[in-house]
């Protein structure tokens, strides 16, 4: 399967209880493919995969899975520091009808290259679909050397790699050692279009949770070198890629989705919704983008500046 374009890491809705809203995730799921995007990635870091149980995890990937209904792949997340749950994951999300696995780099513990390669391997054999792993060093606290990931990409099933360091330089020399076939994804909004230049495939998103057309178009635009026109979208949609992160992610993202009417902002502990203020500017920047719908932005109006 050829992983490329733009695909969103789903935010998990969640009920006034904190039970997950199926009902919620069916809808955005249909309208994610209903305005264009390429891919689904649930149980991921937007997802809040950290405060799903087992069962959970394996109840929203089929969920998703259903409601995609073979319309866009879907990969699920199953990473983690502790290497045999992380295959017990993997293996639900195969069982759940996952078309891949996003396995994130373990946090915290902090393994070697050689402790990476191991806990990779044991992922890919125990999934039996193509298995894009993921550098996050914000949030583990390791960023993968270019000769990790190079060992890395020699694991069979290994086929991608999700990059979200800020270091372009060692994106350059790893684009340039990696085989071509071996897909890289950025996982920053604001950055994807310097890594699609350097070569990458594409975007795994948290703005396209409230824009997916709009970053499908960004994506696209790249992908097929049409620059000013993927630079304009850039332009206009960094301050919402940035807002998604005023706050812990993905608080902003669940704020901005409430105030659309697409789920609820409801977060498991030990995240929280985000503060009134924070929810006041996310909500002026939505309606200067004319993304609230019309009776939220007519209410705002009528109520004056904040």
């Amino acid at each position: 399967m050829d992983w490329k374009g733009c695909g969103t890491a789903l935010v998990t809705p969640f009920d006034e209880k904190g039970r997950i809203d199926f009902r919620a995730l069916t809808a955005l799921v249909e309208w994610q493919i209903d305005q264009g995007i390429d891919f689904l990635v649930p149980c991921g870091t937007t997802g809040e995969s950290a405060t799903l149980s087992g069962e959970e995890r394996k109840g929203v990937t089929a969920a998703v899975v259903k409601a995609a209904a073979g319309r866009v792949p879907v990969i699920a997340g199953a990473g983690g520091n502790h290497t045999a749950k992380a295959v017990f994951w993997a293996r639900d999300a195969v069982d759940a009808g996952a078309d891949g696995i996003l396995s994130v780099s373990p946090m915290y513990n902090r393994p070697s290259p050689d402790g990476l390669v191991r806990h990779f391997s044991a992922i890919a054999e125990a999934a039996d679909v193509p298995v894009i792993v993921y550098n996050v060093p914000t949030r583990t606290g390791t960023d993968m050397d270019v000769e990790t990931i190079l060992r890395l990409a020699e694991i069979p099933r290994v086929v991608g790699l999700k990059e979200a360091s800020p270091n372009f330089g060692k994106i350059a020399r790893l684009m340039t050692a990696l085989p071509e076939d071996f897909v890289v994804l950025s996982g920053e909004d604001s950055t994807a279009l310097a890594l699609i230049a350097l070569g990458g495939r594409g975007l795994i998103s948290v703005a396209s949770n409230e824009i997916p057309s709009e970053m499908s178009s960004l994506v696209g635009a790249a992908l097929e070198g049409r620059w000013d026109e993927a630079r304009k979208l850039q332009r206009k949609y960094l301050p919402l890629m940035e807002m998604n992160f005023w706050e812990s992610s993905p608080g902003p993202a669940k704020c901005a989705l409430s105030a659309m009417g697409r789920c609820g902002d409801t977060l498991r502990l030990p995240l929280v919704r985000v503060r009134d203020e924070t929810r006041r500017r996310v909500e002026k920047l939505l309606g200067g983008l004319k993304l609230l719908p019309k009776k939220a932005a007519s209410a705002r109006s009528s109520a004056g500046p904040a």
